[in-house]
């Protein structure tokens, strides 16, 4: 879907709720229709981004990512999500000497893991993989949009990449690191990927 589709889109909803409303209305209604658009515009020109500046990531940023991260669903409200913010320059580079390629110029690094003690019984055990890849897309999203760039790199199932992050940050044997989130302004232009495919949709059956 292309962004000038969408904003189209978003101006024809206006154009219909203003027809029908009074001033004050209009105007709730035309601040609705542009912050929708702003929503689904950060959602489609997110990127993956590997390449960063040396500018540093500020603390008030990287809160305001962890409480976009924690808004996310969440199985029966579990919330088995921890986090660990990575800042330290050797700590980086160490991720990059791993698997880790984009960590070498990254200023930042969140990293994901979940709480398989605050999980639910029985086959709703693993419930926390989609909790914490919910909060994950939700950090992506929040660094799109106040203007970092960011990439997703996976972490759980790989026992490997698991035990390698468990070491290096000392984390318990209850906790799982799933993703690692790298941070840094983007190095340049960025160029969203169009992954709408009609042939993947299905309704009402298979």
């Amino acid at each position: 879907m292309k962004k000038s589709f969408i904003l189209s889109a978003a101006a024809a909803a206006t154009m219909l709720l203003s027809a029908s409303c009074s001033n004050s209305e209009c105007g709730n209604a035309a601040a609705s229709a542009s912050n929708t658009d702003a929503v689904i515009e950060n959602i489609m020109t997110r990127s993956s981004v590997r390449d960063y500046t040396d500018a540093p990531v500020s603390e008030a940023t990287i809160d305001t990512l962890l409480r976009a991260g924690m808004a996310a669903p969440t199985a029966g409200n579990k919330q088995p999500w921890k986090f660990i913010v990575i800042n330290q320059r050797n700590l980086l580079d160490s991720l990059a000497q791993g698997n880790w390629r984009p960590a070498a110029k990254a200023q930042a690094a969140i990293v994901v893991c979940g709480d398989t003690t605050n999980t639910f019984p029985g086959e709703g055990k693993d419930y926390w993989v989609q909790d914490c890849s919910a909060a994950t897309e939700n950090i992506l999203l929040a660094a799109h949009a106040v203007g970092l760039g960011a990439v997703w790199c996976g972490c759980y199932p790989i026992s490997e990449r698991v035990d390698l992050v468990k070491n290096l940050f000392e984390i318990p044997d209850s906790i799982v690191p799933m993703s690692i989130v790298m941070l840094g302004y983007p190095n340049g232009p960025q160029q969203p990927k169009d992954k709408y495919k009609a042939d993947n949709i299905h309704i009402n059956k298979w």
